[in-house]
């Protein structure tokens, strides 16, 4: 198995809380979920050479 990294990582309470639901709703814990998420990210992005989306580095605008 491989050694894991922790990384400090700070987001705003409306993505947080967004997160947090996500993970609930996938039964996972929100480390796992962004674990998820960002392994999911890598993936497609090796798979086509392009992130998920183009808008990829602006900042999220969450109406949640």
């Amino acid at each position: 198995m491989t050694e894991k990294k922790q990384v400090p990582l700070r987001l705003n309470e409306k993505l947080y809380n967004a997160i947090a639901e996500w993970a609930e709703d996938d039964f996972r814990s929100i480390n796992g979920q962004i674990e998820y998420l960002l392994t999911e990210c890598v993936r497609q992005r090796k798979k086509n050479g392009r992130y998920v989306s183009d808008t990829m580095d602006e900042p999220p605008k969450l109406d949640i």
